[in-house]
């Protein structure tokens, strides 16, 4: 991610979003191009009284130069690139200055009673073009000298000069245009901060959720190595290991092959699918368990996503590991199922010699991570560990979804 400069705009790829300090540099740009036109209106009378003070051809230029610059400096703003404004804007300024300064060779000696050359007019409004378009220097730069060629104009063409009056209209010029040229430069670095405070924010929040997916693949991968390798080398290095262990290697060495190779060929369980799922993660760890289905309500989901109905399934199979490996040799266990409208529960129950959950150690994974940090993943999903020592276990794994965004 490119960081921005405040002094030299938001740094952007091709495909980046428009930004505040864009939005804000095309609305200057159609004020500005407002601004002129309405001077155009107001100074009408003085543009005809200029043309007996200079050239034939100093008054059509300026016109056309001067408000042709400020109408393609608005139609800028509406395009999708807004450099266009920029590169307008510092047109519009150009064009000002150069416009003021081809008077003098046009003068024809003449002179006016009354204010002055009707381009002195609006300085300022020229010098917010040089701050849309420009670093804040350069713009107040561009004041000082488009104030004192206007002034200078003035004081010259008026049929009484007044020159011991100049030093102050030059003060006065400045200052008064200077607060507006001030004002743009301030609400286009406004702009420029607050682009720059979006980039950090989403660099920070991007931080945040790559972190947050290397935990939650942490966790995902512990569960893993639990459910599976553990369990599997755990099973082999006891001395009364039964036949069974090796298909449940030969398991775990598959799933491991899987999740190497992101094999994954489907996408979607409709209910018989989750169904044929669930059973098959109960079979696997315990192939006399009692498996019931309570499928009399109307389910509101078509189809459950895979990554889902696969978590649940690991988290079953743990819960009955555990309860194989804790609830005692005559314990009896049985898993149901339950379907109704947008909620799917599976409940493993044992009547086994029970614990206390208060007292299971946190760097014990079974319950934290391949139980309830599975289901905590999902969206919608929980789980509960119900026990107490002498009556038994029960693990609750509750999936909610929104209907509308399976069906």
């Amino acid at each position: 991610m490119v960081m921005p400069d405040l002094n030299s705009g938001v740094a952007k790829d091709d495909t980046a979003m428009t930004t505040a300090g864009d939005n804000i540099r095309r609305l200057f740009g159609r004020f500005i191009c407002v601004g002129y036109f309405l001077y155009l209106i107001l100074l009408i009378p003085d543009i005809h009284e200029a043309s007996a003070l200079s050239d034939w051809w100093w008054n059509p230029l300026a016109v056309v130069t001067i408000f042709g610059a400020a109408l393609a400096l608005g139609l800028s703003t509406f395009h999708r690139d807004v450099i266009w404004v920029s590169r307008m804007a510092a047109v519009n300024a150009i064009v000002f200055i150069v416009v003021e300064l081809l008077w003098w060779p046009a003068w024809n000696g003449g002179h006016l009673s009354d204010y002055g050359l009707w381009t002195t007019n609006f300085p300022g409004v020229a010098s917010l073009a040089a701050a849309a378009a420009w670093r804040p220097t350069a713009a107040f730069a561009h004041l000082l000298i488009a104030v004192v060629i206007s002034q200078l104009t003035n004081h010259i063409i008026r049929v009484s000069p007044t020159t011991h009056l100049l030093v102050p209209d030059l003060l006065f010029a400045f200052t008064f245009c200077a607060v507006f040229v001030a004002a743009a430069v301030m609400a286009l670095r406004t702009g420029r901060v607050l682009d720059a405070t979006i980039a950090s924010t989403h660099a920070a929040a991007a931080s945040a959720a790559a972190a947050e997916a290397t935990s939650v693949e942490r966790e995902r991968f512990d569960a893993l190595i639990h459910d599976t390798v553990m369990s599997t080398l755990l099973a082999a290095s006891r001395n009364d290991s039964d036949p069974t262990v090796i298909e449940q290697a030969r398991r775990t060495v598959a799933r491991l092959d899987d999740l190497r190779s992101g094999t994954d060929h489907e996408t979607n369980f409709d209910i018989d699918g989750v169904l044929a799922q669930f059973r098959s993660a109960a079979s696997e760890v315990d192939e006399n368990i009692t498996f019931d289905v309570d499928n009399t309500g109307t389910s509101a989901v078509a189809v459950y996503p895979t990554d889902s109905i696969r978590a649940m399934s690991a988290a079953l199979a743990e819960a009955l590991r555990n309860s194989i490996k804790h609830a005692g040799p005559t314990a009896h266990r049985r898993v149901s199922v339950t379907v109704a409208g947008t909620q799917l529960e599976v409940l493993v129950a044992d009547n086994g010699v029970g614990f206390d959950p208060t007292t299971v150690s946190t760097h014990r994974l079974g319950i934290a991570v391949s139980i309830r940090g599975r289901m905590r993943q999902l969206e919608g999903g929980s789980a509960r560990v119900q026990s107490a020592p002498g009556r038994g276990t029960t693990v609750v794994l509750d999936l909610k979804s929104t209907a509308e965004s399976h069906s």
